[in-house]
C-alpha cells in the first residue's frame, strides 16, 4: 500500500467522480483508476461501486476513508514537521474560522502574524462551525476558531475559549437608533423587520433561540445573506440585525445597539485535534493569536470584548500526565 494510492482513493471519495479526482491530483485519470484496482487489490475487496456511472463506497470503503484521511494528514504533518526542524523558515497554516470572525479580528490577526513569519503560507477556510469541527475531524484544517457550544461529541476535539463577545442590534446611522435609548429589550425586536444571516451562522440561531424564548417569531425583511451582505442591507435600511460587536468596528454607516439584559453573549474558542501533534506553523499560530489578544488595550476591546485566556501558551500541547 502506498501514499500515493491513498491520496488517489480519497480524492474519488471526495468527489465521486474519477475524472474530476484525477484532475485535482494532477494524474492522468487512467493512471488514477490503475493505482485504485492495484489497492483494491492489495485489499481484497473493492472501495467503490460503479453502478451506472454512479461512484459511491462500498462497505469496505466506508471503513477505510478515514483511516486513509489520518494516515495522509500524520504524513504531511510530518513533512512539516521535518522540513521546520531541518530550519526551513517556512510551513503551511490550514485556519478555519467563521465569517464573523473573518470580518472582524481575524485580518488584524493574520496581518500581524505574516509580518513576523513571512515564509509560512496561510490558508483560511471561511465556514460556520459545524462544517469546520467536520474538515477539523477530517484532517483539513490545523486549526479552528469556532463558537461554542459545539454540535459535536467527538472526544479527540480539544477546544479553548479565547473571547466572549456581546452580540448587538445593528441600525444605520443615518436613521434614528431603534428605540432612543442606550440598549435595547429583546422583545422591542417583535414587528421590528429583521435582516437574517442564512442557515450555517452561529449569531442565526442565537438571534431565533432568543426570540422564541421572548415568546414570538421574528418578522424577516431578508433572509439567507452572508456577513458583508447583511450588514450593507441594514446599511441600506431594510431591517435591523443582530450581530456580533466586532464587525460593527470598520463600519462608520452602522451603529451598535447593547442589548439589555439577559444580554445575548458567544464564546469564541480555537479547536484543535488531540490525537495529532500541531506542526511549529500552528503552534506557532496559536501562540501569536494568545499574545496578539492579551496585548489589546481596554480601548480596543471596548465594552463588548472579554479575553478569557491568562497565559500566551493557552490551549498548547498537553504535558504528559497532565
Amino acid at each position: 500500500m502506498q501514499f500515493q494510492q491513498l491520496a488517489y482513493f480519497v480524492a474519488v471519495a471526495r468527489t465521486r467522480h474519477f475524472t474530476r479526482a484525477a484532475e485535482l491530483s494532477r494524474v492522468a485519470q487512467p493512471s488514477l483508476s490503475k493505482q485504485i484496482r492495484s489497492l483494491e487489490k492489495e485489499l481484497g475487496a473493492p472501495l467503490f461501486s460503479r453502478a451506472r456511472g454512479n461512484i459511491t463506497l462500498t462497505p469496505a470503503g466506508e471503513a477505510l476513508l478515514p483511516l486513509a484521511q489520518r494516515i495522509l494528514t500524520d504524513l504531511e504533518t510530518a513533512r512539516r514537521e521535518v522540513a521546520e526542524l531541518a530550519g526551513v523558515r517556512r510551513g503551511r497554516v490550514r485556519l478555519g474560522a467563521t465569517p464573523s470572525l473573518c470580518a472582524g479580528l481575524l485580518a488584524d490577526v493574520l496581518a500581524d502574524f505574516h509580518t513576523r513569519y513571512p515564509g509560512i503560507e496561510l490558508n483560511v477556510e471561511e465556514s460556520g462551525s459545524r462544517d469546520l469541527i467536520r474538515d477539523l475531524g477530517r484532517g483539513e484544517l490545523d486549526l479552528a476558531l469556532i463558537i461554542l457550544p459545539l454540535q459535536s461529541s467527538d472526544p479527540d476535539l480539544s477546544t479553548t475559549p479565547i473571547l466572549r463577545e456581546n452580540l448587538v442590534v445593528a441600525s444605520p446611522t443615518a436613521r434614528p437608533s431603534p428605540n432612543g435609548r442606550a440598549s435595547i429589550r429583546i422583545t422591542e425586536l417583535r414587528d421590528r423587520p429583521l435582516v437574517m444571516f442564512r442557515r450555517g451562522y452561529d449569531v442565526r440561531e442565537a438571534t431565533l433561540r432568543a426570540c422564541r424564548a421572548a415568546g414570538f417569531e421574528p418578522e424577516l425583511a431578508v433572509e439567507g445573506g452572508e456577513m458583508d451582505a447583511v450588514l450593507r442591507f441594514v446599511e441600506a435600511g431594510l431591517g435591523l440585525a443582530v450581530v456580533p460587536s466586532m464587525v460593527l468596528k470598520s463600519r462608520p454607516g452602522l451603529r451598535g445597539t447593547p442589548l439589555a439584559r439577559p444580554r445575548l453573549l458567544r464564546t469564541v474558542a480555537l479547536a484543535r485535534r488531540k490525537d495529532v501533534d500541531p506542526s511549529h506553523s500552528a503552534d506557532a499560530f496559536r501562540r501569536h493569536l494568545n499574545a496578539y489578544l492579551l496585548e489589546m488595550s481596554p480601548q480596543e476591546l471596548g465594552p463588548d470584548l472579554e479575553v478569557l485566556i491568562s497565559d500566551p501558551e493557552a490551549g498548547g500541547r498537553e504535558k504528559d500526565g497532565a
